[in-house]
């Protein structure tokens, strides 16, 4: 079916005002990555199971949560380095105010509940899976790494008060062990 010009134009227009009289917090398409001061987007990551369902801004809403994020569960900086040093500093961090450590991969709730009793999470971090990638993609901060199966997440963290950045650390090349490590996290008070 060929379309003439008036008619690809009234499909535009219908189009933007279909999109226009949307809500912003639902549909709104980032045009760059989270950045301090921003509110996260809402999106739902999963506990344990498919079946629980955690809303990540009614998980941060009324309190300080620090979140990080990582390229692959049981991939070794993510398993010797990342995830050991906030289990580590789990209790610093809590004493500082965090009401929440939350950790995030783009896979599913069982690999991250079995990566998270591998490394005795269970009371200091919470283990959610963003299974396809829909919160990293909301945040554009994802990255393609074909050799873990293509879309995932860049290593990053951040500081969340009330569902608003504070503290952002994405690290440069996107998987290094630098800026976003439990010991660099600066909570305020």
């Amino acid at each position: 079916m060929l379309l003439t010009r008036p008619a690809i134009i009234r499909g535009i227009c219908a189009f933007s005002k279909q999109t226009s009289s949307r809500s912003l917090h639902s549909t709104q398409i980032a045009m760059a990555p989270i950045k301090v001061g921003d509110s996260l987007p809402s999106a739902d990551l999963f506990e344990d199971s498919p079946a629980n369902k955690v809303n990540v801004c009614e998980l941060t809403s009324g309190k300080k949560v620090v979140l990080f994020a990582v390229p692959g569960a049981f991939t070794p900086g993510c398993s010797k380095t990342h995830l050991p040093g906030y289990v580590q500093n789990a209790d610093k961090l809590k004493s500082e105010g965090v009401a929440e450590i939350v950790c995030v991969s783009v896979n599913d709730p069982y690999v991250m509940a079995a990566w998270g009793a591998q490394h005795n999470t269970k009371g200091k971090i919470r283990m959610l899976a963003d299974p396809s990638g829909n919160f990293i993609k909301k945040l554009e901060l994802g990255t393609e790494l074909p050799p873990l199966g293509g879309f995932r997440s860049k290593r990053f963290s951040m500081v969340i008060n009330d569902s608003v950045v504070e503290e952002l650390n994405v690290e440069p090349d996107g998987t290094g062990l630098s800026c976003s490590l439990a010991d660099k996290i600066k909570v305020k008070k």
